[in-house]
């Protein structure tokens, strides 16, 4: 484990060297092309971020039946690679680290989004009711999905070990499995989504299976110490729901514990609005058990990131929105200095306003 101490101290996150604690989220912006490729905008955008300790990409799917979204990227074909090339050439130039989002939406998409309209795919029939999907035309309700066979879930596997693959040909540091808020992964972990019989339902052990089986065919091409797990314990975004969330993500923590990953990404968001916040502290629920790097996410500030480095609670604070209005934003909380606020409208798709038009501190003065 690193020294513990403050944000701005450099840190061994794998086999990776940090300078400083300071992690950017991965958080959808959807300035993808339609057809799922990086452009020049995410180019510029992410290289301004490149100050970062490290970089963690938006949610990118890993095949076709994966997306989730209208303008978001993937990683599965060539054109795709290239454009992400770019990405990582960019903040590799500026100095930065960057990680890749591997993101299997599954339920959370629609028919619309997959190839030759199929619906989109989860672990039972069990569609999301408390929430709309994004579309060409607007929002419309989620479908129920189908539920995959017992066969199927080695090939969706595979797609995930191929797109590791790709992300070594496009220059990407590492990959984080995304098995949280409601995509894939998670709709396997939890029994509001997960009501299958099978190997893959029933018990904890079970339910984790799937997780747990990307993750070695990520770490079989990556290397443990270039793959990092995201989960958010106690988040029902997405109508995700478990009888006993505390055992349930206690459990996924300790099997990923003995792995050797570059870290566990849990997210928390004290203030989060849609869905009911959990009853326990997700971070130090699970410090004591998972005896890796671990990076928290939850709505810190300067004061608070530090105390809960300085503590022993984390070992880097993940930081998502600040990013977006604050392309310098490591040097504005080194300096103490005032933090620019984000245009709400701009976040998720659009141009290049309200993505790589913030200014920095030295171009205000």
């Amino acid at each position: 484990m690193p020294e513990n101490s403050g944000l701005f101290t450099p840190i061994r996150l794998g086999s990776l060297d940090l300078p400083n604690r300071i992690i950017m989220s991965p958080m959808s912006r959807l300035r993808a092309t339609p057809n799922c490729v990086p452009t020049s905008a995410m180019v510029e955008y992410y290289a301004q971020r490149a100050t970062a300790g490290l970089i963690i990409t938006e949610g990118t799917h890993p095949s076709p039946m994966g997306r989730g979204y209208t303008t978001c990227p993937g990683l599965h074909h060539e054109e795709q690679v290239a454009g992400w090339r770019k990405v990582t050439d960019a903040v590799h130039a500026a100095g930065g680290r960057i990680f890749v989002q591997l993101m299997h939406a599954g339920r959370v998409s629609h028919s619309s989004l997959l190839p030759n309209q199929a619906l989109p795919i989860a672990p039972s029939a069990i569609p999301v009711m408390s929430e709309e999907v994004h579309v060409w035309n607007g929002k419309v309700p989620f479908e129920i999905p189908r539920p995959l066979e017992l066969d199927e879930i080695p090939e969706i596997v595979e797609e995930y070990r191929r797109s590791a693959e790709l992300s070594i040909e496009a220059g990407f540091d590492g990959v984080e499995l995304h098995a949280a808020t409601g995509y894939l992964p998670n709709t396997f972990q939890v029994t509001g989504s997960n009501q299958r019989t099978d190997a893959y339902g029933g018990t904890l052990e079970n339910r984790t299976r799937f997780t747990i089986k990307v993750v070695n065919a990520l770490c079989s091409v990556r290397g443990a110490d270039r793959v990092g797990v995201k989960i958010a314990p106690g988040f029902t975004v997405n109508d995700i729901f478990d009888d006993d969330p505390a055992e349930t993500y206690t459990y996924v923590a300790k099997t990923l514990s003995p792995l050797g990953l570059a870290y566990l990404h849990v997210g928390y968001d004290r203030g989060y609005a849609r869905g009911t916040a959990p009853n326990f502290n997700p971070i130090d629920l699970l410090r004591p058990v998972y005896q890796g790097t671990l990076l928290a996410v939850g709505g810190f500030d300067r004061q608070q990131g530090d105390e809960a480095i300085r503590s022993g609670r984390a070992d880097a604070i993940v930081l998502g929105r600040l990013f977006i209005s604050n392309p310098d934003l490591v040097e504005r909380l080194r300096l103490n200095a005032p933090l620019s606020e984000g245009d709400v409208r701009s976040f998720y798709g659009g141009n290049e306003s309200g993505y790589t038009d913030y200014p920095t501190l030295s171009q205000i003065h």
